[in-house]
């Protein structure tokens, strides 16, 4: 997923049905601890638990950009299908744009979850 020691990342969404093994690992690499909820820094990248029935996804990824850096990822893990809760690949295609994000890649990271990195759309140079 492309993290770095030092980096900070933020956790929404995150619940009982997370997985344990994909967060530690993430924590060993940056050697950090994710925040969470609501905070005044900027983060280095955003991981976004996202099921279906969590409300709106445009709205929720709005939220989590307000706290990332220009360059930073925002990760959105949602349950693989035929998972309770998940979210069909085209749900996070038409919100991207709508967030000002644009899909760059979409994989498995466990065994219950799909990762899919949405960035900041660049600005045309003038």
């Amino acid at each position: 997923m492309g993290f770095a020691p030092g980096e900070i990342v933020l956790e929404i969404g995150y619940g009982s049905d997370c997985d344990a093994q994909l967060r530690q690992a993430i924590m060993a690499i940056t050697g950090t601890e994710f925040l969470e909820g609501s905070t005044s820094d900027v983060v280095d990248a955003v991981l976004l638990w996202f099921r279906a029935d969590d409300g709106d996804l445009v709205d929720e990824c709005m939220d989590a950009i307000t706290y990332l850096s220009e360059t930073g990822p925002l990760w959105v893990l949602t349950p693989k299908v035929g998972r309770d809760g998940h979210v069909e690949p085209s749900d996070i295609q038409d919100a991207a744009p709508l967030a000002g994000l644009n899909q760059t890649s979409t994989i498995a990271v466990a065994r219950d979850w799909t990762a899919t990195r949405l960035v900041a759309r660049k600005s045309a140079k003038r």
